[in-house]
């Protein structure tokens, strides 16, 4: 782990924020997209292709390119009942018992959530109305690392919302199945049925529909390159919760800290992906050279030490400043996903936090455990777009309608004044359909 002693040279490495070029693609996948495309294409392009042939042929260009992208052909697009029973029965029951710890906790937040949302009200003839969506599609991405908690913190904030039908999508391993665990989280937090379709190609079956994948109104989720493109291309003929870069974790610690604790919450977000973001902001050296003593040591047990590593090398470290309160400032500047609060007094430090995804204060409130079983969901924003937006919750599933239904006695003193304001602007036509109104009266 490098250690920065500048906050300028910490601003220009570790806090900027580049764009994933086209050379930071695997090239396994470059070959891959040249194997399918018969061509180089950009992933913008790719992608392109992808929705285009699912928007022309369906089930059949879902077929094709789960076999060309991910080496799998599952004979059925949708997941079967007899297959959600085989997943039950292969999910050990001290796991399934761990989803439902974690859904209740994920329902129990999001029903308070959904209590503080100001949802109907009318004053004067004016209000809002508000309605769930009727149908949302979810995205959850995984194979080999499943991810069943996506599931749980997508899903069950649209059943609180009262959504009336929800659709999970998910890339499926070689022999064309869902991870049984990621299934029985599906089922635990109530989902409609769950479709063998991942990447790109899902996500423009979720935008458009085909003859197995209803079409939906929003599309929920996190997901790697390709599916962020997608999610790009279709937005405007479908809703989109976000757009979710590689996670980043923002720890700010002081002497107080436990080094061995910080490296390991380090590594524990380095371990998600080579693009993830591990950042230490420390005022003690002291502190730095130990967690980063610590990292290394506790590298030798990880099975994903090289993903972890390389996270390390690309986008992590730690960053010496002057104190505590100069933290938070970069903090607030670079607005990550997860901010964690290893100081004294963590509390009254957090009144100075403006911009982060989700806040976890003390040693006994590790990231990981927001991850799983806090209750918040763990879908955040990242890329800096903390600064403008909220972590997934019950109101992304909700819309508000407007009400207005004004009162006779005002009806002719608003339509005089719109009147006004409609002549100013050239648009006659609407000035003649409330003049006729005070006209009539």
């Amino acid at each position: 782990m490098r250690i920065i002693s500048s906050v300028e040279e910490g601003r220009r490495t570790i806090l900027s924020r580049a764009p994933l070029e086209v050379e930071q693609i695997p090239l396994g996948v470059r070959e891959t997209t040249f194997r399918t495309f018969g061509k180089e294409l950009t992933p913008e392009e790719a992608v392109s292709r992808v929705i285009r042939d699912v928007r022309e042929d369906g089930d059949n260009a879902i077929r094709y390119y789960n076999s060309a992208f991910d080496n799998s052909q599952p004979e059925e697009l949708i997941v079967s009942l007899e297959e959600m029973q085989a997943a039950r029965e292969s999910v050990h029951a001290e796991v399934v018992e761990a989803l439902q710890y974690a859904a209740k906790r994920i329902t129990e937040f999001h029903e308070q959530q959904l209590r503080s949302i100001g949802l109907n009200f009318q004053v004067n003839g004016l209000g809002q109305m508000t309605r769930p969506l009727q149908r949302v599609g979810i995205y959850v991405p995984g194979t080999a690392a499943p991810l069943p908690s996506t599931a749980l913190m997508c899903a069950i904030p649209a059943r609180i919302a009262g959504v009336e039908e929800v659709y999970i999508a998910s890339p499926t391993l070689e022999d064309g199945s869902i991870s049984p665990i990621k299934l029985v989280a599906a089922e635990i937090a109530g989902v409609d049925a769950i479709f063998k379709v991942g990447g790109a190609q899902a996500i423009a079956a979720l935008a458009y529909g085909t003859e197995s994948i209803p079409k939906v109104d929003k599309i929920y989720g996190p997901g790697g390159l390709f599916v962020t493109i997608a999610k790009q291309a279709v937005y405007g003929d479908v809703g989109v919760d976000a757009i979710y870069g590689p996670t980043e974790t923002v720890i700010i610690a002081d002497e107080s800290g436990d080094p061995d604790l910080i490296a390991a919450d380090l590594l524990a977000q380095a371990e998600h992906d080579r693009l993830a973001s591990p950042i230490l902001l420390t005022p003690s050296r002291n502190l730095a050279e130990k967690v980063r003593a610590a990292v290394k040591i506790q590298l030798l047990d990880l099975e994903r030490a090289k993903i972890a590593e390389e996270a390390f090398e690309n986008r992590g470290g730690c960053i010496l400043v002057n104190d505590i309160e100069q933290a938070i400032e970069l903090a607030n500047e670079y607005a990550p996903e997860h901010l964690c609060l290893v100081v004294e007094n963590p509390t009254a430090w957090v009144t100075k936090v403006k911009n982060a995804g989700g806040v976890f204060l003390g040693e006994t409130s590790p990231e990981a455990v927001g991850d799983y079983t806090a209750g918040p969901s763990h879908t955040m924003p990242t890329g800096g777009s903390a600064k403008w937006s909220s972590p997934l919750g019950v109101g992304d599933f909700l819309k508000t309608i407007s009400v207005v239904n004004i009162p006779p006695a005002e009806a002719e003193e608003l339509a005089r004044m719109a009147s006004i304001i409609a002549r100013a602007e050239g648009l006659t036509a609407h000035a003649a359909s409330v003049e006729r109104r005070i006209q009539g009266r």
